[in-house]
């Protein structure tokens, strides 16, 4: 569920205070085998000053400009400590390439580099010109004095003069603090929706979230989903403010999905969209994530959700200590509205036999209401080879095809 994926590789940086040398200049990739997956590493050798500083990327992990304290530097070779976890790289000029080995904490990875970065391809991506119009919006939440900004998508062929009105989804994002379009690694999930969706004929407004983007003010240090949750209420209380629209809903990622119930509870949204949305106590689906973790990894899955309340870095955190305390139960419950609720069989942030096994027990019975379980596709519901985050961004796709279709047609059928 949170995006803030833990770090398998920290690095620390110190700059290099050794006169450039030139063969070395410049960035060089390389994957690292970890056995249960490849990781992408990525160090940057830049010269300042008669210097030479080296940074490093973890992209898989979104981890980017990490420093480094050099060991050795020549024009041919390169060695690095990374103290912090205990690691170093050292690495040769061979062929055109740094061939060398990563070592962290006893154990030793080969790890060849070839200079340059990696040309990620994002095919879903729209493209301009766009067939639809956009209208860049704000609207506020006068609680938390904050104002949030973002991107009215209006559908296809729109006439502000016709008496039919479209239907229209407020996207609220995952955990974390991110843009309109959801991005992360590179991928834009919430912008391939809303195209979509517009040539479907359905509106939508996505926002940043607050003080994230153009969006400004509202606490985060002390939020918690509940403070996120009225960020969203006031974006449907502005949607139908504008009297433009036949019905207002919500599709909600991960922790949206927890905000799209919390409102569907509250009769505050027409329908709802839960993409791998929780269906379980919060200590209970972090305690699940943690076991898939480890199950992979061929170490003991016997985290217990008392563990998860227990750990010492979950009290230092306002969200982290509301998270694990929430259960969705009533709210899904007392969800009235149509609900569409979906994942990923690969999903290992909200696992779907977990999750979305127990919404389908827990909402109320309607001929509206549908989940659907996918194979192969991971928390960004990507067709995934494991389903492990670091495969996020090495994947081409940034969402499957047959899910966009669902979701347009299942919106559609509302109408």
């Amino acid at each position: 569920m949170n995006k803030k994926i833990i770090l398998s590789i920290i690095v620390a940086l110190a700059a290099i205070t050794a006169e450039a040398q030139v063969d070395l200049i410049g960035s060089w990739t390389g994957k690292l085998d970890l056995g249960v997956g490849k990781l992408t590493l990525v160090f940057h050798l830049k010269q300042a000053d008669g210097h030479v500083n080296v940074t490093m990327d973890s992209p898989d992990q979104g981890a980017k400009g990490i420093p480094c304290m050099k060991d050795f530097l020549s024009y041919d070779s390169l060695a690095v400590s990374i103290r912090i976890i205990n690691a170093s790289y050292g690495g040769r000029l061979k062929d055109g390439k740094l061939i060398g080995t990563f070592t962290q904490n006893g154990m030793s990875f080969p790890l060849e580099l070839t200079k340059g970065t990696e040309e990620l391809k994002r095919p879903q991506n729209p493209q301009p010109p766009f067939p639809y119009e956009t209208e860049e919006v704000t609207f506020r939440n006068e609680r938390d004095s904050a104002t949030l900004a973002g991107t009215l998508t209006w559908p296809v062929g729109y006439n502000p003069k016709s008496k039919k009105k479209p239907l229209v989804v407020l996207f609220v994002t995952g955990s974390g603090q991110e843009n309109r379009d959801e991005e992360i690694y590179d991928h834009k999930p919430f912008l391939v929706i809303a195209d979509y969706l517009a040539r479907q004929g359905i509106a939508s407004l996505r926002y940043d979230d607050r003080a994230t983007g153009a969006s400004k003010g509202g606490d985060v240090r002390n939020a918690t989903t509940e403070d996120f949750a009225r960020d969203a209420a006031a974006g449907l209380e502005y949607l139908r403010s504008r009297k433009a629209f036949a019905k207002v809903g919500i599709i909600g990622h991960s922790e949206g999905g927890s905000i799209a119930f919390i409102l569907g509870a509250q009769g505050k949204t027409d329908f709802l969209v839960s993409l791998a949305g929780p269906g379980v106590k919060g200590d209970t689906l972090a305690a699940s994530q943690k076991n898939r973790l480890l199950k992979m990894t061929e170490l003991p899955n016997t985290v217990t959700a008392e563990q998860i309340r227990q750990d010492p870095q979950i009290q230092k955190s306002h969200w982290y200590r509301w998270f694990t305390k929430y259960d969705p139960s009533a709210d899904i419950a007392a969800t009235r509205c149509p609900v569409f609720a979906l994942n990923g069989d690969r999903d290992w942030q909200v696992i779907s036999s977990l999750n979305l096994t127990a919404i389908e027990r827990l909402l109320p019975k309607s001929k509206n209401n549908l989940t659907k379980e996918y194979p192969g596709l991971n928390h960004l519901f990507q067709h995934s080879t494991t389903g492990q985050p670091n495969e996020y961004r090495q994947i081409e796709e940034t969402i499957s095809p047959e899910v966009l279709s669902d979701i347009a047609e299942w919106i559609n059928r509302l109408k």
